[in-house]
């Protein structure tokens, strides 16, 4: 009997630890159902997780082909989005490309043989075919528009050796604001002038007066604009003077904040540290030393020593511990600090080579990203785990092309921005799927 009571006790013990593991790692399993595998929505017949928890929305936002007198014209490349409610969205372009079908597919003999375009029907690369048309690591930036001036040198290319403006782009509606339907409800044009290269959109969750903050890599600023667009309130930095102090960037791409308003920037595509501000854009601290491939890839070694770094392309603060998390992109790694500039860990990104382009934490436990190299979006915990991945590249609704930003509204839509396919996506999450593979919501502690 006293053996029986062993096995009994050590099954119940067995099943008790078996239920408390199965409820923690249910969230991170999918939810998996006997024969029916992992999976954002177990048990879908023929699916593929293509757009894991989410179904896209088709025909969403509006083209700006649609707008009076502009019908020659679509979307450039898409660089931010952010959501402030499901009936409010801001869109960051580069601009406007001349609108067109698809080309038909012809072989290339002049460039060589057995070469055809398009190759997988994508056709158009808007991060390449919109100004600047340049913007990598290290890339100079001090005549911005140089192969849009007809300066730039013949490098064997047929045709001429530079593009013209108002013929092979537009330099107009930068900023875009759409509602929940994707009608075009704002144009911010009286401001395109002062952007050389916007790179993200944002609205601080503390901000109660909602004010729109837009960063430009190109023209080393943060503008700080009212909520309606019709005010400039704030330039932090000196426009087109790059720098590594309290009033100077070099190339800043991204921002988030902690609850107080200190805000962090990732700086950035040439500049290699992290710039702490209080709450009115008053310079606090920086952290950060150049360290690992420059330009493009080159032959350096890459940086293995803490708070080093190549192309910061990415910040984001975990709201719970204040940790900071930088995507030190060309070094392939996420580094972790405090929020006054202490290393505490980091982890190698497991893609040979990655290409980060944000980090996006918001109210959740978990950390998305986007590989550029994968063309996925990927969920770690805060210690770098994988707990999902999914996408697909390409230019079909739900397929992923270079997405360099996202938002995701208070009913759990997500955003992206494609800097390759030159649109916003929306998505909207699928019934029944798992809630811990969603983005998660942004903190709404100023607004709601």
């Amino acid at each position: 009997m006293r053996k029986i009571g062993l096995i009994v006790l050590v099954l119940a013990l067995g099943v008790g630890i078996g239920l408390l593991i199965s409820g923690k790692l249910a969230p991170v399993q999918g939810q998996a159902k006997p024969g029916m595998g992992f999976a954002a929505f177990p048990g879908s017949l023929g699916a593929e997780d293509v757009t894991g928890p989410y179904d896209v929305v088709k025909g969403w936002p509006k083209d700006v082909s649609t707008l009076p007198g502009n019908d020659k014209w679509t979307y450039g490349a898409a660089e931010g989005v952010f959501a402030e409610s499901p009936n409010r969205v801001y869109m960051l372009f580069r601009g406007e490309l001349p609108k067109m079908a698809p080309p038909k597919a012809r072989l290339l003999p002049d460039v060589g043989p057995s070469i055809s375009f398009p190759v997988a029907g994508l056709w158009r690369d808007t991060t390449t075919a919109s100004p600047p048309g340049t913007g990598g690591t290290d890339n100079n930036m001090a005549e911005w528009m140089t192969a849009w001036e007809g300066k730039a040198p013949d490098i064997g290319m047929k045709g001429p050796p530079y593009r013209k403006m108002g013929v092979d782009a537009n330099w107009e509606n930068c900023l875009v604001v759409v509602d929940g339907n994707g009608n075009i409800v704002e144009t911010w044009k009286q401001w395109d002038k002062l952007f050389r290269r916007p790179h993200s959109v944002y609205i601080s969750p503390y901000d109660p007066d909602k004010n729109v903050w837009i960063v430009d890599d190109n023209m080393q600023v943060i503008y700080k604009f009212t909520h309606d667009g019709k005010q400039l309130l704030q330039t932090i930095g000196t426009p087109e003077k790059e720098g590594a102090d309290g009033t100077h960037f070099n190339r800043p791409t991204y921002l988030d904040w902690l609850p107080d308003g200190t805000f962090f920037v990732s700086d950035g595509y040439t500049g290699t540290r992290v710039a702490k501000f209080d709450k009115n854009g008053k310079f606090i601290m920086d952290w950060g030393k150049k360290g690992g491939p420059r330009g493009g890839g080159g032959n350096e070694p890459v940086e293995t020593r803490p708070g080093y770094f190549s192309n910061v392309h990415g910040v984001a603060i975990d709201p719970k511990t204040h940790h900071v998390f930088v995507n030190d992109r060309n070094n392939h790694r996420i580094q972790v600090f405090d929020d006054n500039g202490k290393y505490l860990y980091e982890w190698k990104v497991d893609a040979d080579p990655s290409s980060l382009h944000l980090l996006y934490i918001g109210s959740g436990s978990t950390i998305w990203t986007f590989d550029r190299t994968t063309n996925k979006m990927v969920e770690w915990d805060l210690q770098g785990h994988l707990l999902y991945a999914w996408g697909a590249m390409g230019n079909f609704p739900g397929a992923l092309w270079g997405v360099h930003g996202m938002s995701v509204d208070q009913e759990g839509n997500l955003y992206l921005a494609e800097v390759d396919n030159g649109r916003v996506e929306k998505f909207h999450p699928k019934a029944g799927a798992n809630p811990a593979f969603l983005v998660a919501k942004p903190i709404y502690s100023a607004w709601k």
